[in-house]
């Protein structure tokens, strides 16, 4: 009897946190995934009773052509940020294993720093870099002899609002990624590249004989927690631009929530919500069984 309340001790000490984190996790989910089948906007938020509307809302929203727009700038947005960040991490991954320690720890520091910076406050602090008059960004690029820039309004055109936001997801994203791929990178036995060198293995060649296949599944296994994290991002989307303008950065959790407060159609929204967990569920199940398989 005793042996078996010592092998069930740790379960029980578990039990409370897997508990709050399956209420607070799929409750959400459960209640979405209830109200895209349901007819329920205003009336029914106000007094209840939503009745039951089947697959009319999934079909209302694939029969539509903004969605699918949305679908495409999201797919967009994501294929954009996840090749910028994975590149640039394994940039800095490679020059935190070469630097020596001071300049090590000071370079893992400032990427720790980035890395804890709330997200409104870094998204507010890029509205300021950004501003048309007073912003950093336009008075450095004058300076060095850009004069178009001179008063240039960033977030009044789509492709400029866009390339801002890519900017700062990728500079919120990258410490997380580098420092995950620095701490496989230790992993790696010395003598392998010293093996690649000898046989005269230039940077490039050792890179993809040695340090990719040995970290494959930890590229993987990052560009899929990347996926998840451009795809569903939305704060900085909606501090910055609110989707605009002119829907230009609009992605799928901008279009699910604007559907909702402004349309009042929280069928539909929870519809366009539930389509992005879909959608993110197949890409990533996909990749894990590849890596699983690997």
């Amino acid at each position: 009897m005793r042996e078996r309340t010592t092998s069930l001790w740790p379960y029980l000490l578990i039990a409370p946190a897997v508990a709050g984190g399956a209420f607070l996790l799929l409750y959400p989910l459960l209640k979405a995934t209830v109200i895209s089948f349901q007819h329920f906007r205003m009336g029914e938020l106000i007094r209840g009773g939503a009745t039951l509307a089947g697959l009319d809302n999934y079909a209302e929203l694939l029969a539509g052509e903004e969605f699918w727009r949305v679908l495409g700038r999201t797919a967009v947005w994501t294929a954009i940020n996840v090749v910028l960040i994975v590149t640039l991490s394994t940039g800095v991954a490679l020059m935190l294993v070469r630097l020596r320690r001071g300049l090590r720890l000071a370079l893992m520091s400032a990427l720790a720093l980035a890395w804890a910076t709330p997200i409104i406050a870094a998204t507010t602090v890029f509205q300021w870099l950004f501003q048309s008059e007073l912003g950093v960004v336009n008075w450095l690029l004058v300076t060095l002899g850009f004069d178009s820039f001179r008063g240039y309004t960033w977030f009044a055109d789509g492709t400029a609002t866009f390339a801002v936001l890519v900017i700062l997801v990728v500079w919120q994203s990258v410490p997380f990624a580098a420092l995950t791929l620095y701490a496989g990178l230790t992993t790696i036995p010395s003598e392998l590249y010293e093996s690649a060198r000898i046989d005269g293995g230039t940077g490039p060649q050792i890179f993809m004989k040695v340090t990719l296949p040995m970290l494959r599944q930890l590229f993987a296994l990052v560009a899929s927690l990347e996926v998840i994290w451009v795809a569903k991002c939305f704060p900085q989307i909606w501090v910055l631009s609110q989707g605009g303008p002119d829907g230009a950065t609009t992605t799928l959790p901008v279009y699910a929530f604007k559907v909702a407060r402004v349309l009042h159609r929280y069928d539909l929204g929870s519809a366009v919500a539930m389509l992005t967990v879909v959608l993110l569920a197949v890409a990533l199940v996909s990749n894990l069984r590849r890596m699983v398989r690997q």
